[in-house]
């Protein structure tokens, strides 16, 4: 199956999630005033975060829930897998999380027997289509409902039946499930609880039904308190959906009676990112997905396209303090415009901090030219070899022309007449 063939149809999706965003901001007189303390307030509490996550930590042991503390990816997967054999659990239903995908939990377990169902719609399906999410928001926005019929294997492609499809499908997997994974949207260190919001209820289904939940978050998602919280409330859903606020919003603070609550708070690179003020503003991403929304580049190539597990300009940053020299070229995957940083409510400056990497990037790496960006040189160089070019290429069989990035799309059908040949017809 193609992962994506329509490039306007996936601009026109994503810009009507912005356009939605663009609407809920203008019943908010006071959001700008919103994402200015939402900033201050994630600055802060970064360049506080050793005493945050401490006394995070303190108040939710005096809660009954268990606390963890993963370096790394490796690290992680280890404790979440410690956790499931305590409880002999094989079977795990798990609502989103975008740190599971960065520490390729899915594969880990599976690989050593144990069952794992995603329960969020959109990564459902892509579980089922063996495919990666393409946005941190919105999973499977790259297919288009006739491809999620034959991936549920339906004739019927109604939105509305699909999810019925998958909705009994996944009730009898709640119903079975040993334990249940979740991410954690915010932690408030002075109550020592977490908040997880979906608009399905998955999560809640699932851990109210197991009888283990698994909480798993990066060191950034601490808040100092309620009243700091409601600012992020009040700014994620708008600026993820264009929502009031999300249709579930969850505070877990103390497991229930003969149940266990177990939270494992990992780092795994985002300190490296703290230590260089250049771009510890990144930290500050509440994962809304509305830079990715806005993104010109983003709207046109899809999120498979970055090489890494969080997409879009927030990606491509995230990507490049990671590896430079690995996914330093995702920072040259923007046309520097600035939107990004128009929609971002926790006013991250994204594509300043992109310029930045691109320089980074090349002092990392110092590569020579290679044979396509010198060929493309020559092209471009002299007139008369580009029009020899484009009047050639017409003629090619799409396969010598759409390489790796076309692969996996419909490639368009080149115009009869180019620009130039038509515009020496007016004359």
């Amino acid at each position: 199956m193609k992962l994506f063939n329509d490039s306007n149809w996936l601009n026109s999706a994503l810009w009507y999630v912005r356009q939605k965003r663009d609407i809920a901001i203008k019943c908010i007189a006071e959001w700008e005033d919103l994402r200015e303390a939402a900033s201050n307030i994630k600055a802060h509490t970064i360049s506080h975060l050793d005493s945050y996550l401490e006394e995070f930590e303190k108040n939710a042991l005096k809660n009954g829930i268990k606390v963890h503390w993963a370096a790394d990816a490796k690290e992680h997967n280890q404790i979440v897998e410690s956790i499931l054999k305590k409880f002999n659990a094989k079977k795990i239903v798990k609502s989103k999380s975008m740190l599971t995908e960065e520490c390729e939990l899915n594969a880990y377990l599976e690989n050593r027997g144990y069952e794992v169902i995603d329960t969020d719609l959109g990564e459902r399906i892509v579980q089922l289509a063996k495919q990666k999410p393409s946005h941190i928001v919105l999973p499977a926005i790259h297919l288009k409902k006739e491809q999620v019929a034959k991936i549920f294997k339906q004739e019927n492609s109604d939105p509305e039946f699909l999810t019925q499809i998958a909705r009994e499908q996944l009730r009898e997997h709640f119903k079975s499930a040993d334990a249940a994974i979740s991410g954690v949207n915010f932690a408030i260190a002075s109550e020592g609880a977490f908040v997880v919001c979906t608009n399905e209820g998955n999560a809640d289904l699932g851990t109210s039904l197991a009888k283990v939940h698994i909480a798993v978050m990066g060191i950034e998602k601490i808040v100092p308190n309620l009243e700091d919280l409601g600012v992020f409330l009040r700014l994620l859903a708008r600026s993820a959906t264009g929502q009031p606020i999300t249709t579930y919003t969850s505070f877990f603070k103390k497991p229930s009676e003969g149940k266990e609550i177990h939270l494992i708070i990992v780092d795994n690179g985002r300190s490296n990112i703290l230590k260089e003020p250049t771009f510890a503003n990144a930290l500050k991403c509440i994962r809304c997905g509305a830079c990715m929304n806005t993104c010109p580049v983003f709207r046109r190539v899809g999120g498979h396209e970055y090489n890494y597990v969080i997409p879009g300009p927030i990606g491509s940053n995230l990507a490049a303090s990671r590896d430079i020299k690995k996914y330093g070229k995702l920072a040259f995957a923007s046309t520097l415009c600035g939107s990004c940083d128009n929609v971002c409510p926790v006013q991250i400056n994204l594509h300043e901090q992109l310029v930045a990497y691109r320089g980074k990037y090349k002092e990392a790496v110092k590569e020579s030219k290679d044979k396509y960006y010198k060929f493309a040189f020559y092209i471009l160089k002299y007139p008369w070899v580009f029009n020899a070019v484009i009047k050639f290429a017409k003629y090619l069989p799409h396969s010598l022309y759409k390489r790796a990035w076309g692969k996996n799309r419909v490639a368009p059908k080149l115009a009869k007449k180019s620009f130039s040949e038509i515009y020496k017809g007016l004359k």
